[in-house]
């Protein structure tokens, strides 16, 4: 799944540490989700969504 995620990141001058501990995960987990390795379980996407005030679909591409 492609996702938007590490330029929403960037955008906002977020680490990964930084949004690691703002969603509760560990940074490795953020990591494998920039780089496609990864899809974040339905509960971990909404919290992504909430945090950039933005629907999944649009950070989450199929």
């Amino acid at each position: 799944m492609e996702n938007s995620l590490k330029q929403l990141r960037a955008e906002r001058k977020l680490t990964q540490a930084d949004l690691a501990a703002a969603l509760a995960v560990s940074r490795q987990t953020i990591n494998a989700i920039e780089k496609g390795k990864f899809d974040p379980s339905l509960p971990l996407a909404f919290k992504i969504s909430r945090l950039f005030e933005m629907p999944i679909e649009a950070i989450f591409k199929d």
